[in-house]
Parts: C-alpha cells; structure tokens; sequence
C-alpha cells in the first residue's frame, strides 16, 4: 500500500524546515510579481517586462553552482545565514525605494539581479539539508515534496502577489518579500548540524567546482534529467513570463486580472503536488513526462488565443499542473541519483540549467512577443514543448538505484614512510590483477565501469595495461594531484563503485586481494624536501 505523499511532514524538524522554505519562496515569487507589474507600470516594454524573470534566472544561473561548491566546502548553515541577510537587505531597499516612487527600469533590474544572486547562493545548500532529517532510502518522498515546495510557491506566490500589488502597490510586495526570508534566518540560526570530524584540508575552490562538474559528466541519469528539464523551462517559462500581457493585451485586463490567471496556475500546481504520487503509480515514468509536455503545449496554445476569461483560467491551471508534474519529478531525480558528498553541486548545476532555461526563453519569448504578439511567442514556445515530448524516446532516464549512492567507509588510508603532506604529489596508484584468459570480457566490461567511477570521484590519466611476457597479469593506474586527493577518491566510494570492485576481486586469481602501490610522483634530480637540485655530473 503506497504512502502518503505528505509522510515525510510527519517529521517535526523537517516540516518547520519546510515551512520556512516555503515561506521564503513565497517571498521571492510574491517579490518578482511585484517587479514585473511595477516595470508596466514604469511604462516597460514586452521585452523589459520579460526581462525581469531574466534578471532573476540569470544570476541563478551563473552562481548556483559556486553557491552549490561554497555550501559542500564550508557548510549549509553558515552560506545560508549569509545568503538570506543579504537578500533581506537588498528586499527592504528595493520596498523603500518603491515607497518612495524611486525606481526606475534600470534600478529595478539590478535589485532583482542581486535577489537571484543572494538566491543562487543559499539554495543549493538549503536543500541538501534533507539529508539531515532521512537516510537515503526515506530521503525519496522528502526531496519530492521539497521540489514541490519551491514550485507550489511559484504557482501561488505570484496569485498573492498579484492581490497585494493590485490592492496596496508593489513597494508592499517588495516588504512582504523582505520579512519572509526571516524564518530561514530563524531555522538556520538554530540549526545543529553535526557534520563528520574533517580530517582533510578543505579541498580548493576550483577543484571542487571541477569535481562537480566531472561527476555531473560521468553520471548518465544526472546528464539526462539536466538537458531535459533545460528544455522543459526553456519553453515552459513563456507562460509566467508573458502571462502579465496575456492579462493585459489578450484578455483586456489589469493586474486582477493576472493575479486571478496566477491563482488558476497554483490550484493547479497545488493539486498536481497532492496527485503526483498516484499518477507516477498508474503511469511510467516516459509516459508520465510525455504526457506533462503534451499538455502543457496545449494549454500555452489556449492562453495564446482565448479571449474568454473562463477558458484562459482552465488552461493556466492545467499548465500549473504539468509545470508541477515536470518540475518535482526532475528536481527530486536529480537529488536522489546523487551522492551526499556532492549533492549541493549536483543541485547548484542542476539550478543552473534550469534558471538558464528560465532566463534564455524569457529573453527569447520577450523579444518574439515584442515583433510579433504574445499569442504568436507562446504558439512557438508550445511548439518546442511539443518537440521536447519526443525527447525521451531517445534520452530515456529510468529506473534509479538510490541505495548504490551511500557511502563506503571501508577504506584506511597507509601510514606513508616517506615525508609527505596533504599537499604532495601527484600520487600514481597502480593495482595489479592476476586475471584467467577466460574471465578477460567480464574482467574489461567491470574495468570499464570502474575507470567511469574512479576519474567521476576525482582520478586523471587512467589506464589499464597488460603484461606482454605474463598474459594473467594486469595493472590498472591512476593519478591525482596531492595526497589529500587520493584520499578523498577513496573516501568518495559508494555501494554502487564498492560492487564493481568486489566484482573485479573475484575474478582475481592470485593470493590474497590485487597488490595495491602508492606512489609519489617524482622529477628526476628532486629529492624529499621539494627543493630544486643540480643533476650530478656524469663524465664522459
């Protein structure tokens, strides 16, 4: 019998902690309402109007995964502490100077720049705080309904926004967005993360955002879930991009208007989250998604050509529920394919692609909208959705394995003999195979997925050799910069990587495990205590 999709709120922590997500992202959408009434107000064109979900999505897209690498590097508590003060503080100057008619086009597009760059940076971190509360097995549902936090708050934030905006002016929404970041100012502040004894340097800002970016290469299940739900908001966005001109040039309407058209798409959004569960159930998963395109792209048709209010309200709830369909299922795919020591830069690229969708067809269906009609860009974007439902016939996602992403702490690092430091290298690690002639397919097909697993967890120059004199013997090498790195390879191990190398191990015929080597990488003519020395000299 399946749960409850609310099961995980049962968790006293984790519904605080989601309650005061959710009333940050209620802000933020009630703030970004506010800003795109007041650009038509300020006499902005389609194409400023449109620019103002661009403002938003771009900084998100650029930062996310800095922000993401930041939290994984120092921790959620403290990036989020420092992230929210900041966009309480850009929220309360953007309300003032609203209060005081002060805005303009210009200034308004930097305050709402800043809000996606404070966004950006708090995120990632903020919601990898569910492995705080499940363990991998549990953490499913959770990551589920937290996906769903932010888009449910998408959905009726901007319903709210729209009334606050047509009943007191946008300098209230700006306020109301300031003083929601205040309860995850709040949870963050009381937050007792116990986070493991390090006993590593932490590992430079570079690398560690090339660690993300490597593993999100490496994984097939993340590379698919990221370019198609790239593709799902590149053309989805149209809809809360140019519903403002829907409200206004198709309809005939003021903001009531739009912040009814709003309150349709979240009591779409809101059903669709409480559905989801049993769809997933009766549907699967292609099927599931296709269906969520499909759909969507006739809704964006109907809001296209409707003039009748009735109609347009159907069509913008039943884009609420695909928009909710798509985005939880994405958003908690990518959480749960991986692995805890890099989840906050698996979320932050992940943002990344999908505010980067956000901000592309906001631009884009700006611009079409401002030569040739809101009806004739939201007839394109439906095109493209339409297109993007044949996508999984070829990049199809599956079924996932989440209990392979735990963590395997069986690794012990050598006590090394030599005078070496954490920052030392490169470390050359060989590990040699006593293989049979008939094992040799099944041994190369595991190999294959072992160089995947080792150079996705940070090895380089990875090969494997065969002895030309001992035909059973084999070498598999590898290398890493310092030795913290090596170290930090091992560590990364999880169940998955840890069953390929029991795999290999039983293959292998000689006594004992595979001999393992640890090597120090050394240039000719260096010694031990990293200074530069002549070369002897050789006479003739």
């Amino acid at each position: 019998m399946a749960t409850s999709p609310l099961e995980p709120l049962k968790n006293r922590g984790f519904l605080t902690y989601w309650l005061a997500g959710l009333s940050a992202n209620f802000g933020w959408q009630i703030q970004l309402v506010g800003a795109s009434w007041l650009m038509l107000s300020l006499g902005g064109s389609p194409k400023e109007v449109a620019l103002v979900q661009t403002s938003v999505a771009l900084p998100v897209m650029l930062l996310s995964l800095p922000g993401g690498t930041l939290s994984d590097r120092i921790g959620q508590r403290k990036l989020v502490l420092v992230a929210q003060t900041f966009l309480m503080i850009v929220s309360v100057v953007l309300a003032v100077a609203a209060f005081q008619d002060a805005l303009t086009p210009t200034l308004l597009l930097t305050c709402t720049l800043l809000v996606g760059a404070g966004r950006a940076l708090y995120y990632p971190g903020w919601q990898s705080m569910v492995f705080e509360f499940f363990s991998r097995e549990k953490a499913p549902a959770a990551f589920a309904i937290n996906t769903g936090n932010l888009n449910i708050a998408r959905s009726l934030g901007p319903a709210i926004g729209g009334a606050l905006v047509a009943s007191f002016g946008a300098f209230v929404a700006f306020l109301v967005s300031a003083l929601s970041n205040v309860s995850v100012l709040f949870v963050a502040s009381r937050w007792k993360i116990v986070r493991p004894a390090e006993t590593l340097p932490p590992e430079p800002f570079g690398s560690a955002i090339l660690a993300g970016v490597r593993y999100i290469l490496l994984s097939p299940v993340l590379l698919k879930v990221t370019f198609r739900s790239f593709w799902f908001n590149v053309a989805a966005i149209a809809v809360m991009a140019l519903l403002p001109l829907v409200a206004r040039d198709v309809l005939q309407g003021g903001p009531q208007v739009y912040g009814i058209l709003l309150g349709a798409f979240g009591i779409g959004a809101v059903s669709a989250a409480l559905l989801a569960e049993r769809l997933r159930q009766i549907f699967s998963l292609e099927t599931y998604l296709a269906g969520a395109f499909v759909i969507y792209a006739l809704a964006m048709c109907v809001l296209g050509f409707s003039t009748w209010l009735p109609l347009s309200l159907i069509a913008s709830g039943v884009a609420g529920v695909c928009w909710i369909l798509s985005q939880v299922t994405f958003g908690s795919t990518n959480q749960i394919s991986s692995p805890r020591w890099v989840i906050s830069r698996s979320i932050g690229i992940y943002q990344t692609f999908v505010f980067g969708g956000n901000a592309l067809g906001s631009l884009v269906w700006g611009i079409i909208a401002a030569g040739w009609g809101t009806s004739v860009s939201l007839y394109v974007a439906a095109a493209l959705m339409a297109v993007g439902a044949g996508v999984g016939l070829f990049l199809r996602i599956g079924e996932l394995d989440t209990a392979g992403l735990d963590p395997v702490a069986e690794w012990v690092a050598p006590t090394p003999r030599v005078d070496i430091v954490s920052k030392s290298g490169p470390i050359l690690s060989t590990i040699t195979y006593r293989i049979r002639e008939g094992d040799v397919p099944e041994f190369l097909l595991l190999m294959s997925e072992k160089r995947r697993s080792r150079i996705r967890d940070g090895a380089s120059r990875w090969t494997l050799s065969r002895d030309i004199l001992d035909t059973e013997l084999w070498y598999e090498r590898f290398k890493v910069a310092t030795w913290a790195d090596a170290q930090r390879l091992h560590m990364r191990r999880t169940v998955a990587s840890g069953r390929v190398i029991e795999a290999v191990r039983r293959l292998h015929v000689g006594e004992g495990r595979p001999e393992v080597h640890y090597e120090l990488v050394r240039h000719p003519g260096a010694i031990d205590d990293g200074k530069p020395h002549p070369l002897p000299r050789i006479d003739p």
